[in-house]
């Protein structure tokens, strides 16, 4: 027991770490054909509400590199990632945006001691893409939604980062066949490190899931609940899918768990997500601690 007049200083000592300890580091992981500056706003709004957070938003794969294959993109972020880990002893906030946060995914499953605290997806394919929309348009301007597969799910498919995730549902058993990225995320194609993805998956503590019908690019936009289409394009929600229902990668267990939140905001174009100062209020702050 210290002597009685070291107490306060003690306590001083205690108190004065308390506050030094601050917020978790947040680093946030663009999408498709965006890159940092998109993410200014974001930045902004994280130190408004918790001031002092590093905030980092990687610059790797930027804009049109963002097309490249996503395993490649996951080998450079990965890198990025673990060397702001190794800095961040109490851990790691990840942020991700639409095709990002299939990244977020890939990198949560593939590094073994990671310490990420709360995996944010905001606005992310995480269930794959299905749809005909502007950026579909931009990267295959001669194709429409049902003739995509014969693209993607072939050689040249493997070279296209949107290719990684498209799930056409009227072409299952060639999806399962010819997609390496998606399929095998979710389990759906079995493979030997299954098991060690699903144990990584699981040592973060919350899933915070943001989406909305208002979209206009993520298709079906339930897809970012983990939500998608059966082969009559009805959509099938999140526990009833089979990737849900086996726990192949540990989603059933994280809701169980009760860490899974999901935020459902309408009126929200897909590029306005980040910039929404509401949708952050509402669905992220208080995960960003």
């Amino acid at each position: 027991v210290p002597p009685a007049s070291l107490l306060p200083l003690l306590l001083l000592t205690l108190l004065t770490g308390v506050c030094v300890d601050g917020y978790k580091p947040v680093v946030i992981v663009h999408g498709i054909l965006d890159g940092p500056k998109e993410f200014k706003a974001l930045s902004y709004y994280i130190n408004k509400v918790h001031p002092g957070t590093e905030v980092t938003v990687i610059g790797l794969y930027d804009y049109l590199a963002s097309l490249m294959p996503l395993w490649r993109q996951v080998q450079g972020f990965r890198r990025a990632v673990w060397s702001i880990m190794q800095k961040a002893p109490d851990g790691i906030h990840l942020l991700c945006f639409s095709q990002g946060g299939l990244i977020c995914r890939a990198l949560l499953s593939t590094i073994p001691d990671h310490n990420v605290h709360t995996f944010v997806s905001l606005s992310s394919p995480l269930a794959g893409q299905y749809g005909d929309t502007k950026y579909l348009r931009w990267i295959f301007p001669d194709c429409m939604k049902k003739k995509v597969f014969r693209i993607c799910y072939n050689r040249v498919g493997h070279k296209v980062s949107i290719c990684d995730y498209w799930n056409d549902p009227h072409q299952r058993s060639r999806y399962l066949k010819n997609n390496n990225f998606l399929a095998m995320l979710d389990g759906d194609r079995p493979h030997n490190n299954m098991k060690a993805w699903r144990e990584n998956f699981l040592r973060i503590k919350k899933l915070v899931l943001i989406g909305g019908p208002d979209d206009g690019v993520i298709t079906p936009w339930q897809s970012s609940h983990f939500g998608f289409y059966d082969s009559n394009e009805n959509i099938v929600e999140m526990r009833n899918q089979a990737f849900y229902m086996n726990d192949t990668f540990g989603l059933k267990t994280l809701d169980a768990r009760g860490d899974v939140s999901v935020c459902v905001h309408s009126g929200v174009k897909h590029i306005r997500w980040h910039s929404n100062f509401t949708v952050f209020t509402l669905c992220m702050e208080k995960w960003l601690t």
